[in-house]
């Protein structure tokens, strides 16, 4: 599964944890080693750490966690936040350099957490998890390696160099996630890649004009050629038949990367992968809404809201 239903994870997945107060330029990044209620004095665990910090998202992958039993749910909380914390980095500090300071620090806490030395509260919350479920550490690095390309890279010149780019940033979430759900065919993570593959097109399509914004155009450049849809009409916002037909072909390759993935979903594990089965249905939803308003995102940012939400999940998980 990729980072949530915002963008900058899988995929950015826009709410602070660890940063309540930005540091200068060139200071060292120094995360608590417990957590603490913003405005509040009141100390957290680790495990309330990473549960306030997926609440907080307001992301579609908080609802599909919520029927897990309680160790699988923990350990996929603290996934998603661990995911959040790095996006964060990149989403929060203008200084490019300082973020990559940053990020060197969470590889690092990484390398400490298999190691049996973490300090943060979300690799302290993720300790249990590394235990028991197979979570290799190249993962964890390949995350931080996406959010990186955040900093250097505005611009994709195909779809290939774009695939790069959400295999980092959601495919590797959505095999760490099929393994903490559980599986026993192997086919079941091909499944997982795919589906955090089309998470992440999901976010990239939802979030053109909030991307634009900052500069990035995620769409690939030869599609935008071949749509006759110049770069500079989405930076400025400016809608035409062509930018439709564009995204309307950026949601089908995405619906078909979901019945990819579906078709690669072994029989015997659909029970135990249930929850990226919610996750779809909310993101699929998401992309009929999209395609339903026109189009129309580059000037609004289209959201279900949770009861909405909470109703998918409920629906879906109770189909099995």
């Amino acid at each position: 599964m990729p980072h949530s239903d915002e963008r900058r994870p899988p995929g950015r997945p826009k709410s602070g944890a660890s940063n309540d107060m930005e540091p200068h330029s060139g200071e060292q990044p120094s995360p608590p080693s417990s957590g603490r209620g913003r405005g509040t004095g009141v100390q957290m665990t680790p495990n309330e750490y990473c549960q306030r910090k997926a609440a907080q998202s307001g992301s579609s992958f908080y609802y599909s966690f919520l029927f897990l039993p309680p160790q699988r749910r923990r350990a996929i909380t603290a996934l998603y936040a661990f995911c959040r914390e790095v996006d964060d980095v990149v989403d929060e500090c203008t200084d490019p350099q300082l973020a990559r300071t940053r990020l060197a620090w969470w590889r690092a806490e990484v390398v400490g957490a298999f190691q049996g030395k973490p300090t943060h509260p979300v690799m302290l919350s993720l300790a249990e998890a590394l235990r028991i479920y197979n979570l290799p550490q190249e993962l964890f690095m390949e995350i931080i390696d996406g959010m990186e390309m955040d900093l250097s890279q505005t611009r994709y010149a195909d779809f290939k160099a774009l695939q790069l780019y959400c295999y980092r940033a959601a495919s590797v979430v959505g095999l760490l996630a099929a393994e903490v759900f559980g599986y026993e065919d192997r086919r079941t993570l091909k499944y997982a890649h795919d589906l955090g593959l089309a998470f992440q097109l999901t976010n990239i399509i939802r979030d053109v004009g909030e991307d634009a914004r900052l500069g990035r155009i995620y769409l690939p450049g030869d599609e935008l050629d071949r749509f006759g849809v110049p770069a500079e009409d989405i930076l400025h916002v400016r809608y035409s038949n062509a930018f439709r037909n564009l995204m309307e072909f950026q949601i089908e390759r995405a619906d078909h990367l979901y019945e990819q993935a579906f078709a690669q979903l072994p029989a015997q594990d659909r029970r135990a992968q249930r929850p990226g089965l919610v996750m779809a249905a909310i993101y699929r939803t998401l992309l009929h809404e999209i395609r339903c308003d026109g189009c129309r995102v580059l000037d609004r940012r289209t959201a279900l809201t949770p009861i909405r939400k909470l109703w998918i999940a409920w629906r879906t998980w109770n189909k099995g």
